[in-house]
């Protein structure tokens, strides 16, 4: 029977994604790509198409691609995806080729994300296996983790969006997922691989680190090792089979080893990319430059923008340290006391740097949104779902509103328009992923509290 449901499952699974890429494609052949390729909540400066094919252009036209502070990406990016700007398939859609490699990268991140959840899941069975949980949760439904969060990113509307809207956060992800694949496998060198690339890509990714380090230290999530002990001290007796292994530094060290390797390349790679022009100093200040300084102010669905518009240019500084910097002072804490659920503690760090980034866009949220599916179990009791949901229905829908009402009518009363009403939907945005953020943080701990009371055999109290 057992057999059976995993069968249908599977098959279900299969049909959802085969309808995610033909929906994709039916959403290409569209005039336009519907005009999701200028829409600001989709498209920022460094994951923009049009600024991708001016930088290819500048470079065949055998000047800078940083010329004239049009693009601001990767020489990598430009010499794998430049040449797609350009080419055409006489009687298709403009840009065809770009769309493809885009549909191609969703669906492998799906697969990773599909491939990781199930090495989660076994992962957490194991543990409870360990722990002697098992008949305790006989009586509760486990769903396939992975396939959820797999559906949960190919089918994501930000998702969709971003890939027919020409974007590069489909690749961007790709690589941030094939970095967390590649640590729960323990593929080191697919995880530096990955790494490297992805902070290569967009600078943010680069935190990423702490999470593939406990990954590679102690293993996948599992409960605090301190719950093993005290399950087998009740027992009087110590079973070191049964215990979680302990931190081990060997995997980190070659790790470590791999990612300066790639680096190495990489930047050799870039070297010789632009050696016509001003080298590696150019592309640092054109590309992690421009992110930490917030050059470009048009528009885009973070808060960092209308800020640093509104902030005198005396003070500039001092906020850009301030914003830059709280995502550094929430790493420490957050890793302490997360250091035993390293998956989740990553969707907690990307949701966060969606927040407080330069340039966000939907792409990021696929992205951790795609990640917290991983989790469907742990958080079966998070509070205010529905609330996320309308939340995030309602941003989706209202923001290209208030973005055309601001612009329509400072074009037809003479600039009289108020940049206030874009804000707002930026501003509810920001509110909703901080609320997810803390309700996923606490649901993640009640679960944990939930453990040890079924270990200790403690009924659930108020406070708890």
């Amino acid at each position: 029977m057992e057999k059976l449901k995993k069968k249908i499952g599977s098959i279900s699974f299969w049909k959802w994604v085969i309808a995610s890429i033909i929906f994709r494609l039916i959403l290409i052949y569209f005039p336009k790509n519907l005009n999701l390729s200028s829409r600001p909540e989709v498209s920022t400066p460094l994951t923009s198409f049009r600024r991708l094919a001016e930088g290819y252009w500048l470079k065949q036209s055998s000047m800078s691609p940083y010329a004239g502070s049009m693009y601001h990406g990767t020489p990598l990016l430009l010499s794998l995806l430049g040449p797609l700007t350009v080419k055409r398939i006489e009687g298709q859609p403009n840009h065809l080729l770009y769309s493809l490699v885009s549909v191609i990268a969703d669906v492998v991140s799906a697969m990773l994300i599909r491939a990781n959840g199930q090495n989660l899941q076994l992962a957490y069975l194991r543990t409870l296996g360990s722990l002697d949980l098992v008949k305790q949760i006989e009586g509760s439904e486990l769903h396939s983790s992975g396939d959820v969060a797999a559906l949960i990113y190919l089918c994501n509307p930000f998702t969709i969006v971003a890939c027919v809207g020409l974007s590069t956060s489909p690749i961007e992800n790709m690589v941030v997922i094939l970095c967390l694949y590649g640590a729960c496998s323990r593929l080191i060198p697919l995880a530096a691989f990955g790494w490297v690339i992805a902070t290569h890509l967009s600078l943010y990714p680069a935190i990423l680190i702490i999470p593939v380090i406990f990954l590679l230290g102690r293993g996948p999530d599992a409960p605090p090792r301190k719950l093993f002990l005290q399950r087998h001290q009740q027992k009087g007796r110590l079973n070191q089979s049964k215990l979680p292994p302990g931190f081990s530094w060997g995997p980190i060290i070659r790790f470590a080893f791999w990612s300066l390797v790639w680096s190495v390349y990489m930047l050799v790679l870039c070297g010789i990319s632009l050696k016509q022009f001003d080298g590696l100093w150019e592309m640092f200040k054109s590309t992690y430059g421009f992110i930490l300084t917030v050059e470009d102010l048009s528009p885009n669905i973070g808060v960092l923008r209308y800020i640093f518009a509104e902030v005198f240019e005396f003070f500039r500084n001092f906020f850009l340290i301030v914003f830059h910097f709280n995502i550094l002072f929430m790493i420490l804490p957050l890793a302490i006391r997360l250091h035993h659920r390293p998956c989740y503690l990553a969707f907690v760090y990307f949701a966060i740097c969606s927040m407080l980034k330069s340039y966000p866009s939907v792409g990021d949220s696929a992205l951790y949104l795609g990640l917290l599916g991983w989790f469907v179990n742990e958080l079966s009791d998070m509070q205010f779902s529905l609330f996320f949901f309308c939340g995030y229905v309602g941003v989706s829908l209202l923001s290209p509103v208030m973005h055309n009402l601001w612009i329509w009518i400072s074009s037809f009363f003479n600039g009289t328009g108020n940049a206030n009403f874009y804000f707002a939907t930026a501003m509810v945005y920001a509110s909703l992923q901080i609320v997810l953020v803390v309700e996923g943080v606490s649901a993640m701990l009640n679960h944990d509290r939930k453990l040890r009371r079924l270990i200790t055999g403690k009924p659930q109290d108020a406070k708890s």
